[in-house]
C-alpha cells in the first residue's frame, strides 16, 4: 500500500467516528404519544426557527461527513485499483 492509501484510509477512519459521535449527539425525532398532545404552535414556532437550532446544524454536518466518506472511499477503491496494476 502506498502512502497515499494509508492518508485516506486515516482521513476515513478519523471521518467515520466524527460522524457517529455526530448522529449520537443529535436528539431523536420520535416522541411516542407525547406528539399527540402536543401544542401545534409550538411546533410550528419550532419548525421556522429549525434552521438556526444546534440540532439543524448536526444535521447539516451529518450530511456533509456522510458525502465525505462516501467519496473518500471510492477515492480508495481507485487508488487501490491504480496501484495494483
Amino acid at each position: 500500500m502506498s502512502i497515499s492509501e494509508y492518508v485516506v484510509g486515516a482521513l476515513v477512519f478519523g471521518i467515520s467516528i466524527f460522524l457517529i459521535v455526530v448522529i449520537m449527539l443529535q436528539e431523536s425525532n420520535t416522541k411516542g404519544l407525547a406528539s399527540v398532545t402536543e401544542n401545534t404552535s409550538d411546533s410550528f414556532y419550532n419548525s421556522k426557527s429549525k434552521g438556526r437550532t444546534f440540532d439543524a446544524k448536526l444535521a447539516r454536518l451529518t450530511k456533509i461527513c456522510a458525502v465525505l466518506l462516501v467519496l473518500l472511499t471510492v477515492v480508495i477503491g481507485v487508488l487501490y485499483t491504480y496501484n495494483k496494476k
